[in-house]
């Protein structure tokens, strides 16, 4: 039978969810104790590749297994993982459930602290030392949705078919000293959201006008954008399914 597991962990001691070759990661992790619990090889297909350092507070992966698994095993599996892993249920699927290829849509959070803080520096890009308007970022925002060819935030040779990407919402909100972008699409590119982000920061500290986005993106190229925005303060948070 196949289940599909939900689960939420931090990334900050993980070289991303997929494994890799000498670092750790949150797949093998995982595949770890899953095998050791249920005594057999396990291997999980998860819904995304987060990149090193990035969370997730919401993400699927699904498994193969010959048994019957009961409700005991969430419970199992969470007394066997590291306190930066948790799994929230496991249900079964139809036996052709993919958890990259059927997801619908994918909802990222990223957390900018206005201020340098201890408590933030493991879940948010600290910029202290200079004003960000977020006007002109959400201004910013609402050119994205003119568009579907995102090469121009993609990592390179990635080996993708397209780098068309639909995008459902993009927009900034401030609370206090913290700024949260909240980014929801059918799919994204390696690196997408980080760079993203990034380039509005630019657009938002007054090193370009909101309209630049469009020539960015209209270039097509990754040396057209800015710095990708450090990974500590990408969450995954939601992904879509037609269960």
């Amino acid at each position: 039978m196949r289940y599909c597991i939900e689960f939420s962990y931090s990334g900050k001691n993980y070289y991303g969810y997929q494994i890799q070759p000498d670092q750790i990661s949150v797949q093998e992790v995982l595949e770890n104790a899953l095998s050791t619990i249920l005594r057999e090889k396990i291997k999980t297909t998860g819904a995304g590749r987060t990149d090193t350092g990035v969370h997730a507070r919401k993400i699927f992966a699904h498994f193969d297994t010959e048994q019957n698994i009961g409700d005991n095993l969430v419970y199992q599996l969470n007394s066997f993982l590291p306190q930066d892993i948790s799994i929230k249920k496991i249900f079964p699927v139809k036996n052709d459930f993919h958890a990259r290829f059927d997801a619908t849509f994918r909802t990222y959070e990223y957390y900018i602290t206005l201020e340098k803080s201890p408590f933030t520096q493991d879940s948010s890009w600290q910029i202290w030392k200079r004003d960000l308007d977020v006007d002109r970022m959400n201004a910013a925002c609402k050119i994205l949705f003119e568009y579907e060819d995102f090469t121009s935030f993609s990592k390179l040779h990635t080996g993708n078919k397209t780098n068309n990407c639909k995008i459902y919402k993009a927009f900034w909100e401030q609370n206090g000293l913290e700024l949260k972008f909240t980014i929801s699409a059918d799919r994204f590119l390696r690196n997408m959201v980080r760079a993203i982000v990034g380039t509005i920061v630019e657009i938002g500290n007054g090193k370009m006008e909101p309209g630049d986005l469009r020539k960015i993106i209209e270039d097509k190229n990754r040396n057209s954008a800015g710095t990708s925005a450090p990974p500590q303060g990408l969450f995954l948070v939601d992904v879509g399914y037609n269960f």
